[in-house]
């Protein structure tokens, strides 16, 4: 495995265009989505691992911030950090970028578990799964949090 999980990237086609011009939010969601399944890919927890085992990975809470538009043909990046892990669950944030930009056009910080699709219920993570998710948390902790981690929503007063 290497380190770090290589990024998910894409371009936006017509049909992710709002009536406003630029990418729709749901098609924020999905390119994140993928991002994810890079990431569980990467980690040895995606499709392969739920046919073999019976468990996947549930999203249970997420937080997107809008910081930039796309429009249609842009092309991203999008840049994943395991952010914290325990057995059962995995904190991830995603970074979306244009091509060629510095800053994020867009964040999105979830937090996943870890289901035995028999209950359904949470189930720990395996240890041969695990070792590689240490590893890569080893890794990426030593770089600095992400502004947009742990922001909050509200009306500021």
């Amino acid at each position: 495995m290497s380190l770090p999980c290589q990024p998910y990237r894409g371009a936006v086609p017509p049909d992710w265009i709002d009536y406003n011009g630029h990418m729709n939010v749901a098609y924020y969601v999905l390119a994140f989505d993928r991002a994810t399944d890079r990431l569980l890919d990467h980690l040895g927890l995606g499709e392969a691992y739920r046919q073999a085992t019976n468990c996947s990975i549930f999203a249970l809470e997420a937080h997107i911030c809008y910081l930039s538009e796309l429009r249609q043909g842009d092309e991203f990046a999008i840049e994943t950090r395991l952010i914290d892990a325990d057995r059962k669950r995995l904190h991830l944030f995603h970074a979306m970028s244009k091509t060629g930009a510095e800053e994020p056009a867009a964040t999105l910080e979830a937090m996943a578990l870890h289901v035995d699709l028999a209950g359904p219920k949470a189930a720990p993570i395996g240890d041969d799964a695990f070792a590689i998710i240490e590893a890569l948390l080893r890794e990426q902790r030593r770089m600095p949090a992400p502004p947009q981690l742990g922001h909050k929503i509200g009306i500021r007063r």
